[in-house]
């Protein structure tokens, strides 16, 4: 793991690429929050991860005298990932403007001194033949770049795989830009291992956030055709609520001993009236058989729309 004595044309050209990638990719997720002044679905601790992970990345790049653009890449992310985790804190935590921009400059100069003092530190040992310092901050560099792009897979699990709040072109870029990186470092003289990991573990969990919601957009083929066809938007689509809903659960309502089968949710009544006023219904049974001689329906705050409803309570005397 000997630090790069000479950067080949093709190494630079590629490692150019990636950079451009790289300062820019955040920038459409930027913009999109702004726009829509909500950050939902887009992790706070994604960006936090991917800030600290600038700071043993911009050292390994450094100490291990990688073409200029490949040490300017983790400066520029880590920037962008901290802009982007103060618009998190101001749209989806609700915090006041003047309070996240003081967080995050902090974060910033902290993050900046770190790295700086980590250079001159490991720098001389590196030189002269100690290694393991170097392989350190790598692998803790790999570890949180992918650590990072952990976070977005529990919104997946969540939304039965469908991709919330990230960016298209934001995903892409980042994905590109990691790629061209990757094929940089392919072009030095010296593969470096652990650099590559850093950008293999990118391209592979994010391609699998593409792959996430690909599914996500067969699976729900039908819904979103039937909603278009009734001019309303996925998420408006009472089928479409339920199916997003992974906590549905079905239960059992019992009518006493003559009469005992399994119900679905609130939600899932609600999404058809006419389920539900059956399901409300006495069995005939019962009523006949004199043990329901008092009957009332005591009806609790619900709401049809949202797909909440408070089943009704009947006092049963024998």
């Amino acid at each position: 793991m000997a630090p790069q004595t000479s950067i080949p044309t093709a190494a630079n050209v590629l490692g150019t690429i990636g950079t451009v990638f790289w300062c820019v990719q955040l920038v459409p997720q930027i913009w999109h929050n702004w726009r829509a002044k909500k950050t939902e679905g887009l992790p706070a601790l994604m960006m936090i991860l991917w800030a600290a992970c600038a700071v043993p990345f911009g050292v390994y790049s450094v100490v291990q005298n990688f073409n200029v653009p490949i040490q300017i890449q983790p400066q520029v992310f880590g920037t962008l990932a901290l802009v982007t985790w103060a618009q998190i804190l101001i749209y989806e935590n609700k915090w006041k403007t003047w309070k996240a921009t003081a967080l995050v400059t902090g974060v910033f100069v902290l993050c900046g001194a770190i790295e700086a003092v980590l250079i001159v530190t490991l720098k001389g040992p590196y030189d002269r033949g100690v290694a393991w310092p170097m392989l350190v901050v790598g692998i803790i560099a790999a570890i949180l770049v992918g650590a990072g792009i952990l976070p977005p897979y529990w919104e997946l699990w969540k939304r039965n795989g469908r991709v919330i709040g990230i960016n298209w072109i934001f995903l892409s870029m980042d994905s590109a830009g990691a790629f061209f990186s990757l094929l940089a470092l392919v072009a030095q003289d010296t593969f470096d291992v652990l650099g590559g990991c850093v950008y293999l573990v990118v391209i592979v969990l994010e391609g699998g956030i593409f792959t996430s919601h690909c599914i996500w957009l067969f699976r729900t083929r039908g819904l979103r055709k039937r909603a278009k066809l009734q001019g309303v938007s996925f998420d408006d689509l009472p089928e479409a609520r339920i199916y997003q809903d992974k906590r549905a659960e079905t239960t059992t309502k019992s009518y006493g001993s003559c009469d005992s089968r399994p119900y679905s949710t609130a939600a899932t009544l609600a999404a058809d009236p006419g389920e539900l006023e059956k399901e409300l219904a006495v069995p005939e049974p019962i009523y006949k058989s004199g043990y329901l001689s008092d009957m009332s329906e005591t009806y609790l705050s619900g709401d049809l729309e949202s797909g909440r409803l408070d089943m009704p309570t009947w006092d049963l005397e024998k």
